[in-house]
């Protein structure tokens, strides 16, 4: 085998040779994908070409070749909680692959892998496997016999080689529904010599042995799955294949791990080199350095391709996977501050030749990790404290076992792994209630599940039609032809699904909400309460019923919320403007949101904006809505026109061969959106929020036209109202300022009366005091509305007094208050504690307390039960002193 082959010049040895078969090769899709509500992540290489499996568009090229970054955190054997754990799974991967459109089939397939993998690798054949389907009597599908002849007459020796595998393991299926078909796997065996002579390979293929893994799939998608269940030929016969580049360096670099590889063993070395635990050396230390390693991966591809961690679905997975590595390092490598971050840098030394913007977005990327480790290691702190707080109740309570719902808590909110939980609790002799924690992740699993569970009828083909085309730039209303339309059902509601050959509706994209409209034929009116776009797909949903599929319809948008829409949608162009003219040219714009009602803009910077920067920024928006520019948009333009032009590009956004530019003045950005005519339409841009929403991320929200203008009146009315309330003639502010001065002239009037009447109550309490072997105890019920007179008294007789224990009850609003002070030095030479106190005496109020050795109070929802309280505590002192 070519073991000098390191993986840049693998990679490219692939793609060669797939080009030497006429392959166009085509560059990899973003890992974070768009327009598939399917998906939060690319999961495979064929994701891009869903659409061409499913038939709404046609290829490029019949054959292509690529080499695809893609992300699994579950599913079959992409368990998060378990990578890093083995040798050759991981999060983020890259998938090498070859595809054929309706071009060549089996044969093809299965001899080009073999010629790849056997002639030009090198690999011997006696270490190769090949699975066959064996076929199915429930779906009535045969043997892949096809398959089994092609690999017969690759293997010199076939017998033992070819291995018949269920539907289970050898029939790919794209979903539920649609394109599907038998698959042949290939498997290698890098055993050493001496255990390939105890167990011969082909027993162990499938059967999770570490070192007889798969390789390749190749997938022949010849069937068509119906909602029903049943199967149907596909008019046209494609090829899917599927290789694990980290798995092919393994075996051509003669390693036993993909982690052995030099994919990831400069980045090893790094995080090595930063915490001073090397591989190899500790079986704790080589999981989190796996981790680490792969978790950056995944990471760092992500935020360059726009996705940043938040709290909701694709950023809560990247948050989670983030999260997951700042763990191992602190709990298994000792780091206890930000690390991730500094191996951004040879990540992209690594993979930026073939991935060109991970070099591109590295700064950001680096200061994006950054924030979120710091914050991340901030919240482990809290977790930890939590954790020993439940430690210290469960000691109170006399119980050994923290309850699973407890410990998944920890896990959800704070990102604690149930086995470090295990760990500190076995630590203090204690244990967790396993079985409750995992039906909690069941639960929580099961609810997502069915949170994002849709039932889909099969499609009914009207009429045989090319692509919806899209009529809504230069048109509201258009007449139309269904093309196909089907049934579906999501949270027990159903609703239609309409396509149309072509459409003035506006599919939801770019963060740009759908249009809404109807469908009108004689006397049939179908509302159209949404417009989608799935894959390429536009697709109008409708809660109504369709009589007549067959008639020609007359389609109308709500001109009024796409006249609002696009006022907003140009709005946020704007502001993306003023934005990085205020801020500098850093400022990218992340994401955005664009109703009817309001707009929302995400864009990057670090820090908060000042009020004199938001006034500048809407200042200069507003200048250009005065302008009145007319919209100037470019169709067809290449990427290099649009970027001479000055072109803004959306950040991790896949664009095509050719995009529509669209400028109002010096604002100039790649859109697909709809605008409005004229900036002088706007009206008046008015920004209402600004916040940060991630790290390095920041958010605008605003509203325009007469959206502006009832948020300006209600300012108004409200400014008046309060105008009204301070009887001001004048100035607002004035009147504030005088009611404010003399606000703070009462509150001093009042400090004065309650330090006064502090003192009048501890002269009291002196009077009553007891000497209980050299401690004077001063303990009394005392009438005030303020818990803080109760700290008053405390701290003035702390500072007056070396041997005094304070006990005082109070009811405020109608609850039992009770404080408890003790001296310093009889904390310190009588171990006396009022946290101890507390305990001790919060249950008569029927409530519970804590604080500090010298300082701790209580409330309760039994205000009769002071007395009693008292009493006890004097009781308790008198116990322990004398």
């Amino acid at each position: 085998m070519l073991f000098t082959l390191k993986a840049n010049e693998l990679r490219k040895l692939f793609l060669d040779f797939f080009h030497s078969k006429e392959h166009l090769i085509v560059p990899s899709a973003p890992m974070v994908m768009k327009n598939d509500p399917t998906l939060m992540f690319t999961n495979a290489g064929m994701n891009q070409f869903k659409d061409i499996f499913l038939g709404n568009q046609l290829p490029v090229s019949s054959r292509v070749a690529n080499s695809q970054k893609c992300l699994r955190v579950s599913g079959k054997h992409n368990d998060l909680e378990e990578v890093g754990h083995d040798t050759y799974h991981h999060t983020m991967f890259e998938m090498l692959g070859n595809w054929s459109f309706g071009d060549y089939f089996k044969k093809e397939a299965i001899e080009w892998a073999w010629e790849f993998l056997v002639k030009r690798l090198g690999i011997p054949e006696d270490r190769l496997y090949s699975t066959i389907f064996e076929g199915s009597t429930e779906e009535n599908v045969p043997r892949d016999n096809e398959a089994f002849n092609c690999w017969n007459g690759c293997f010199t020796s076939p017998e033992g080689r070819i291995i018949g595998g269920s539907k289970n393991d050898n029939f790919w299926e794209m979903g539920e529904t649609g394109p599907c078909g038998p698959c042949s796997e290939i498997h290698v065996d890098i055993r050493d010599e001496a255990e390939r002579n105890k167990v011969p390979g082909y027993e162990l293929v499938n059967k999770g042995h570490p070192q007889v893994i798969e390789i390749w799939n190749l997938v022949f998608i010849q069937y068509n799955r119906l909602s029903n269940g049943k199967l149907e030929h596909l008019p046209a016969r494609h090829v899917d294949t599927g290789m694990g580049f980290e798995r092919l360096c393994m075996v051509v670099q003669g390693k036993k791990s993909n982690y052995d590889t030099d994919i990831f063993q400069s980045i090893i070395s790094q995080i090595s080199a930063i915490t001073g635990k090397k591989y190899g050396v500790n079986e704790n230390w080589d999981i989190a350095l796996r981790v680490i390693a792969d978790h950056l991966r995944a990471i760092a591809f992500s935020i360059a391709d726009g996705q940043m961690p938040s709290n909701n679905k694709a950023g809560y997975v990247i948050r989670r996977i983030l999260r997951r590595a700042v763990r191992y390092g602190y709990n298994n490598l000792g780091t206890e501050e930000p690390f991730l971050h500094r191996l951004v840098p040879v990540l992209a030394d690594v993979m930026g030749d073939t991935y060109p913007e991970l070099r591109k977005a590295k700064d950001n990327i680096k200061k994006v990790i950054l924030e979120e480790e710091t914050s991340f290691l901030k919240t482990l702190g809290k977790g930890l404290k939590l954790i020993e707080k439940k430690i210290e109740e469960l000691r109170k309570e006399g119980s050994i076992i923290l309850p699973g719902k407890t410990a998944f808590e920890l896990y959800d909110t704070f990102g604690f792994p149930v086995d470090l939980t295990q760990l500190i609790l076995k630590e203090n002799g204690m244990m967790t209630d396993i079985a409750e924690f995992e039906n909690e992740m069941k639960n929580q699993k099961s609810r997502s599940r069915e949170d994002a569970a849709i039932e889909a009828g099969d499609w009914t083909i009207v009429r045989e039609t090319p692509e919806t085309k899209f009529t809504g730039y230069t048109s509201t209303e258009d007449d139309v032809l269904i093309s196909k339309y089907r049934k579906i059902k999501f949270k027990g509601k159903e609703s239609l699904q309409i396509i149309l050959n072509k459409t003035p509706f506006y599919a939801e994209s770019g963060g740009q909400v759908g249009d809404t409209g109807f469908l009108i034929s004689g006397n049939e009116k179908i509302e159209i309460i949404d417009t989608v776009r799935e894959n390429n797909s536009i697709i109008h949903v409708s809660p109504g019923k369709l009589t007549d599929p067959l008639a020609e319809f007359h389609a109308v948008i709500d001109l009024e919320k796409r006249q609002m829409t696009a006022n907003n949608h140009t709005a946020t162009h704007l502001l993306h403007f003023a934005l990085r003219s205020v801020l500098g040219k850093h400022v990218e714009q992340k994401g955005s949101l664009v109703t009817p009602d309001r707009l929302r803009f995400d864009f990057s910077h670090f820090t908060k904006l000042s009020k004199e920067e938001l006034k500048k920024v809407e200042e200069i928006a507003n200048r250009m809505v005065r302008r009145s520019s007319n919209i100037k948009v470019f169709e067809g333009v290449s990427m290099k026109e649009a970027r001479d032009m000055g072109a803004m590009a959306l950040f991790g956004e896949k664009y095509g061969d050719t995009v529509r530019v669209v400028r109002f003045g010096e604002s100039i950005e790649l859109c697909g959106g709809t605008h409005t005519g004229n900036t002088g339409n706007i009206g008046i841009i008015k920004i209402i929020s600004e916040s940060g929403i991630a790290a390095g991320i920041r958010r605008i929200e605003a509203v325009t036209a007469s959206k502006a203008e009832e948020y300006i009146n209600e300012i108004m009315e409200s400014a008046d109202e309060v105008a009204a309330l301070l009887k001001s003639t004048g100035s607002i502010r004035e009147s504030v300022e005088k009611l404010m001065a003399e606000n703070a002239l009462l509150k001093k009037s009042i400090e004065n009366f309650e330090a006064e009447s502090a003192s009048v109550i501890i002269r009291e309490l002196e009077g009553k005091a007891v000497m209980i072997k050299g401690v004077r105890l001063m303990s009394g019920k005392i009438e005030t509305g303020s818990a803080d007179i109760l700290k008053n008294i405390a701290f003035q007789v702390r500072n007056s007094s070396d041997i005094t224990v304070l006990v005082l009850g109070a009811e405020i609003s109608e609850k039992a208050n009770i404080l408890v002070m003790v001296s310093d030095t009889l904390v310190k030479e009588k171990n006396l504690n009022a946290t101890v106190i507390i305990k001790e005496i919060a249950g008569e109020i029927n409530g519970g307390g804590g604080g500090q050795p010298f300082l701790a109070s209580a409330g309760g929802k039994n205000p009769s039960g002071i007395p009693s309280a008292l009493k006890k505590a004097e009781e308790y002192i008198r116990r322990r002193i004398e």
